[in-house]
């Protein structure tokens, strides 16, 4: 039999990042100022992050290494482990290898802490003591909280309002590691108040909690701004998933063909896929990289690229990135986490080069993924993470129907133990599919005053 769980020891945590832009073979575009729209420098940055991130963002560098103490402090739960699934592949009748890489052992339950601690660890080492920040299903905000709380920084976190009316417990999690968190949009800060004004019952967004996030760090001197996904180290911190998972494959004497991952910002689908996509640009073993968005915010899918704000208001540098409009607000689906209107610059230019792939997935489908997994493999998926297991259940059918056997492997990012309501509602039957229609696209987008690429 073959075996089902496949561990690395301390010692093999990497000790570096690995930031993809080096082998690019087209740079992402430069961040613009909302103002001028001109390319942003580092002062332009400053009030928001602290100086060592702000090099992180716009590092040519391949390898960035991790500082002792972050290594030390990831420690408390990685390496995390690799499974190979064997009772899905048994439930799916199919000679497919499936892989899974389980970030849900982190003391957040989700992937989050990868890029969490080493932002506290810099903002601590400035002497930065308070941190404000967004979420949108609560797994950034509590991770967070979770890495401020181990440097002694105060955390101030604005939770999409849909998302902390349903998910009371992450809101719990925060306030126990010490975090003040506001359901947005709140009528605390100006962007809130704008929102409300507009929709005095808006459910919120990223974009919207975004925004209030940014507008408190840029009025407040003593406060800095962290964002859990879409920038570019953000992005590298979360590759020290696939950097592990590489090694386990080799452990396992196998190399992924496909690899899948929910896609919300892009951290989660960067952390897994990055390092093997190193080998895709220099003449390694080839694999595809399959994001997966949920149908009611398909940026990847039907979304355009071009020049937008990363909030709602337009406070953020403008990024070039797969789009829907920075005034889209998604339907209040579950998987909270992937209800943001755009891509972060690194991931929609590897997409518009056609280097990876995106699907969309309604909600129902995903559950149902999630539900059979939870049968056959023991853990409950987070709803960001049905996702993932969606689209392995449709890659193992499309190769069942060409007569091949593939090997996949997916990130699954998060455990669902604090999302019971949502499955609650699915058992019911009373989970509702949203597929936003085109004339909302298009009509989003005729809102961009933003510049074309």
């Amino acid at each position: 039999m073959a075996s089902r769980k496949i561990l690395l020891d301390e010692s093999e945590i990497p000790t570096h990042w690995y930031n993809i832009v080096a082998d690019m073979p087209n740079k992402p575009l430069p961040p613009l100022h909302p103002g001028t729209q001109q390319p942003v420098g580092p002062e332009d940055l400053a009030p928001l992050f602290p100086m060592e991130l702000i090099k992180q963002e716009v590092t040519q560098e391949r390898w960035v290494e991790i500082p002792d103490e972050v290594r030390n402090l990831y420690s408390i739960w990685r390496p995390t482990p690799m499974y190979r699934a064997l009772g899905l592949e048994k439930a799916l009748n199919t000679k497919c290898k499936i892989y899974y890489k389980y970030e849900g052992t982190s003391p957040a339950g989700s992937h989050k802490p990868n890029t969490a601690i080493p932002q506290a660890y810099y903002n601590a080492k400035e002497g930065v003591k308070k941190i404000s920040t967004e979420t949108g299903a609560g797994q950034w905000g509590s991770a967070l909280s979770f890495a401020c709380s181990l440097f002694n920084i105060d955390c101030e976190v604005y939770m999409v309002k849909v998302s902390y009316d349903g998910k009371p417990y992450r809101k719990i999690m925060m306030n126990t590691w010490g975090s003040k968190v506001h359901p947005s949009p709140t009528n605390l800060t100006n962007a809130g108040r704008q929102i409300l004004a507009q929709d005095p019952n808006s459910p919120g967004s990223l974009g919207i909690a975004i925004s209030e996030a940014v507008e408190v760090a840029a009025m407040n001197e003593d406060t800095k701004y962290a964002l859990g996904s879409v920038l570019n180290h953000v992005l590298m911190h979360q590759t020290i998933i696939g950097l592990e998972a590489m090694k386990q494959m080799e452990k396992a004497g196998d190399y992924p063909d496909i690899i899948v991952a929910p896609f919300g910002g892009g951290s989660n689908f960067a952390g897994i896929t990055f390092p093997f996509l190193q080998n895709n640009l220099t003449g390694g073993p080839q694999t595809r990289a399959v994001a997966v968005e949920p149908t009611s915010c398909p940026k990847l899918t039907r979304g355009v690229f071009r020049y937008d704000f990363g909030d709602t208001v337009g406070m953020t540098p403008l990024i070039p990135m797969y789009t829907l409009g920075h005034n889209f607000i998604p339907s209040p689906i579950h998987a909270g986490g992937l209800r943001y209107h755009g891509a972060g610059a690194i991931i929609s230019q590897l997409l518009k080069d056609g280097l990876i792939e995106a699907d969309a997935i309604n909600q129902n489908e995903c559950f149902e993924a999630g539900i059979l997994f939870s049968k056959t493999e023991g853990i409950i998926p987070a709803p960001e993470a049905t996702h993932a297991i969606a689209e392995v259940i449709r890659q193992v059918k499309q190769a069942e129907k060409e007569g091949v056997s593939k090997t996949i492997l997916f990130n699954l990012c998060g455990h669902g133990n604090f999302d019971l309501g949502s499955y609650e509602q699915y058992l019911a039957g009373k989970l509702v599919d949203f597929e936003v229609t085109q004339e909302q696209i298009d009509a989003s987008l005729a809102e961009l005053n933003t510049p074309t690429i």
